[in-house]
Parts: C-alpha cells; sequence; structure tokens
C-alpha cells in the first residue's frame, strides 16, 4: 500500500503524464507512474471507482460443470438479460448481454435515432441474421425504413474501398442526420460501420450488434473505429461511441469453432491484465467454453464487457490506462501486416503478439517462470497459436512495429506484464536488448 505521504493527483492530472518517459502501471486501487519526481501516485477517483466495481469473487467450486464465480443465482441463469454500462457521462449507454436478444424489438427501436436505419453486414451474416435484425427494427414501428449494405467478409476488406460501399449506399439513399447505423457482424463490420457512422455527415447514430465472441467481449465496446492501411492495422479511424451495444447470445451458435476460439484470446487477455480472479476461472472453465456451455459464455462476455467498460470509462481516448486493453496487439497487428490481412484471424495474431509479450516481460525479470507456462497453458487450451508463422522475420516485426500507434517521439511503448498476475505496465522504458532477444526467439533473423 501507499503511505500517506505519497501525492495525491486526479485522473485527469495523472493520465497525461503517460508519456514516453513514464511507465504506467494498474495495480489495485493505484496508478503507478516511475517518472521524475513521482513514485507511486494515490489517484482518488480512481481509488473509489475500482473500490466499488471491483469485488474479489468467490472461488470455484470442483465439478464437472462450468465453475463460474461472483454471480448471484439470477446472474447464474444463462437466459436472463444482463446490463452492463459504459459510464461515459452524457455519452454513456448499456450492454445488453443474453439471448434471444434480436427477438426483443424494444431493445433496438428505444435506440433508434429518426425514421431512417442503414444496416450494415456482410456475406455470411446476412443469410443467418439480417432479416431477423429488420424484423426487431420495424416490428410495431411502421415508420422506421431499413437500407441494408452487405459487404465482403473478411480481414482483407477493411480498407477505403469497402468503406466507400457504405458511404455510396447512405448518400444514395439520401440519409439524414438523424439516421442510424446498425454494425451486425464481427469486428470487421463493426469497425467499419462504426467509422462510416463517425465520418457520414460528420457524426450518426450508432448500434453495435456483434455477432463473434471477439467483437461481444472487445471491438463492439468502447468506441474504437477504422480501417486497415497496407503499412498497418486500424491506422485510420475515430473514437465513436454507439448507442448502445446489443450482444445476443444466440448468435455464438453458428459461429465456427476457428472464430470462437480466436474470439477467447481477447478474454484471456483481461485476466493477465487486470483480473487474476478471471483467469484462474478461465484455466477451470476454458473447456467448457470451448464446448459452447452457455453458462461460462454468458458469464465470460459479461465479465470481458465489465472490465472493457470500466477502463474506458476512466481513459477512452487511449491517453494511458486504456492502452494496457493493448497486451500483445503491438505483436500480433505485425503479424497480421507482415503475414497479409486475413492468413490468421485478429484473435490468433493477438494470442502468439501475448507469447511474446510475455517472454519479454520474463527477460526483463518481471514476472515468474511459472506465469509464462500457465499462459502457454491456456492458449494451448483454446487452441490458440503460441508462436508467430514461421514466414514472419525480425526485421518484418520491427519495420511493422515502427509506424505502431504506441510509438511517440519514435519510441515504441508495450503492454507488458510486471508483478503478480492481473498486473500489467505501458511504457517506453525497458531494455531494447530484452526485445531484440524476443524477437530473435520467436523469428528468423
Amino acid at each position: 500500500m501507499a503511505s500517506s505521504s505519497s501525492p495525491s493527483l486526479s485522473l485527469k492530472q495523472i493520465l497525461p503524464l503517460s508519456s514516453r518517459r513514464t511507465s504506467l502501471f494498474l495495480t489495485g486501487s493505484f496508478l503507478q507512474l516511475r517518472s521524475s519526481g513521482f513514485d507511486r501516485i494515490r489517484c482518488p477517483s480512481l481509488s473509489s471507482h475500482l473500490n466499488r466495481t471491483y469485488r474479489v469473487p468467490s472461488r470455484a467450486s470442483a465439478g464437472s460443470a462450468p465453475q463460474v464465480m461472483d454471480r448471484s443465482p439470477s446472474e447464474a441463469n444463462s437466459g436472463v438479460l444482463t446490463t452492463v454500462e459504459a459510464d461515459l457521462g452524457d455519452r454513456s449507454y448499456p450492454i445488453y448481454i443474453g439471448p434471444g436478444l434480436l427477438h426483443q424489438p424494444h431493445l433496438l427501436q428505444r435506440h433508434v435515432h429518426g425514421k431512417r436505419v442503414l444496416v450494415v453486414t456482410n456475406t455470411t451474416i446476412a443469410p443467418i441474421y439480417l432479416d431477423k435484425v429488420i424484423s426487431a427494427l420495424t416490428s410495431g414501428n411502421p415508420n422506421v425504413s431499413v437500407e441494408t449494405v452487405i459487404l465482403p467478409d473478411g480481414e482483407k476488406y477493411k480498407d477505403m474501398d469497402t468503406l466507400m460501399k457504405v458511404f455510396d449506399k447512405a448518400i444514395e439513399s439520401r440519409l439524414d442526420r438523424r439516421c442510424t447505423f446498425v454494425a451486425l457482424g464481427g469486428g470487421v463490420i463493426g469497425d467499419m460501420c462504426g467509422f462510416a457512422a463517425a465520418s457520414f455527415l460528420r457524426g450518426v447514430n450508432l448500434i453495435q450488434i456483434p455477432t463473434t465472441v471477439m467483437a461481444q467481449v472487445d471491438s463492439s465496446v468502447g468506441g474504437k473505429t477504422g480501417i486497415n492501411h497496407r503499412l498497418g492495422k486500424n491506422l485510420i479511424g475515430a473514437f465513436y461511441q454507439p448507442q448502445c451495444v446489443l450482444v445476443d447470445t444466440d448468435t455464438l451458435n453458428t459461429l465456427p469453432d476457428r472464430e470462437l476460439a480466436s474470439g477467447f484470446a481477447e478474454v484471456i487477455k483481461y485476466g493477465l491484465i487486470r483480473d487474476a480472479e478471471f483467469f484462474e476461472w478461465q484455466e477451470k472453465n476454458m473447456l467448457a467454453l470451448m464446448a459452447r456451455d452457455p453458462s461460462a459464455l454468458a458469464y465470460a462476455i459479461k465479465r470481458s464487457c465489465e472490465n472493457k467498460a470500466e477502463v474506458v470509462s476512466l481513459d477512452e481516448k487511449e491517453s494511458g490506462l486504456r492502452a494496457t486493453l493493448n497486451l500483445g496487439h503491438t505483436f500480433g497487428h505485425a503479424i497480421e501486416t507482415g503475414y497479409g490481412y486475413g492468413q490468421w484471424l485478429h484473435g490468433e495474431a493477438v494470442a502468439a503478439g501475448m507469447v511474446m509479450a510475455v517472454d519479454m516481460s520474463y527477460r526483463l525479470g518481471w514476472i515468474d517462470e511459472s506465469l509464462v507456462k500457465r499462459v502457454h497453458s491456456i492458449l494451448k487450451q483454446a487452441k490458440l497459436p503460441t508462436a508467430p508463422p514461421e514466414t514472419i522475420t525480425v526485421e518484418m516485426f520491427k519495420s511493422v512495429m515502427a509506424v505502431d500507434k504506441k510509438v511517440a517521439d519514435g519510441l515504441l511503448r508495450l503492454i507488458l506484464l510486471k508483478g503478480p498476475l492481473g498486473n500489467c505496465v505501458f511504457t517506453g522504458d525497458y531494455d531494447r536488448k530484452a526485445l531484440d532477444e524476443t524477437l530473435g526467439a520467436f523469428c528468423e533473423s
């Protein structure tokens, strides 16, 4: 615990200090900054928030069924609607989680502004869910008209040319500023539709309906939108919050096994960086998640959304704290860019990237070897890769990482683990030799 002599700063004073010469730690109720004049700083607003929202879950008991911790009897029922709030003041919004939500029209209709809706989806999702969404938007609501645009499916289409198809449809349909864009699909659709909503007429209403684990636990929450450039992933985009996120867990019934596993990379990430009890629950329940147990999936999605919403409410535009959500992503984005968009799923690249980040953390002496082994073990249970493709070279990594969004004044800042499970650091203050050793251990020179 920090002593009573620790300087006290507000969150707004602390976040700008996350510069290239500062290490930002999240440890329990404290932000730690390693910088000139500061060692450990108490942040009253953050402390009170975490004391209010961080509960120590009861440990799971042994047994064959998914052992879900920290749930009341009503929450334990996977058929119950759960609402997680993204607290952003007057831009706060609900995240609805539960089965059959596409059959509850009022949930969507209460967030539609105006009478015109544009649903953006892809060729894979449209035949399965588009009619259900149109019905949910129009049932008992004849004044609403719905336009649709169906994009090709895949990360390789997350580009400007494909984005223009959304703008073409919106302009041809003469949509106005009171229209609502609805993103129906996985992370690619959510990012592209969100960016289109942020840009069209300088901003229109947005609803996210994620249909993959990846999108439900991460990309649909928090307002990050954007497209890829051939030189780097997600380099063009905007922060733009939706009016609501509707997570119908029934949509996971049609998700391919590979896509299901990909999403668990982000679930695992939350446990590693800030929620040790959640990680321990995952270690006991990963097989249940892979088997699509409804209770396990509902709990994992809910807990992940709570973690994401808490961080976003404190640091919406990634001044420092929110960057910790990118554990493994700097390495992972380099894999996606260097190997070719769409060759690996995003979660597969992030999984390999997390292993590299954990390896580097160990080389720096910041974590125990036991944690390295636990990360390898849980990723293997989830059938996720623990190393980048053999064709990725050290030079390829360095070239792509040089244009990463977390580079500041020419210095690459990384999210690494430091201390016991559930603690991490976002910093540019690390021994470059450790980075070189990690890249050399995983790649061809």
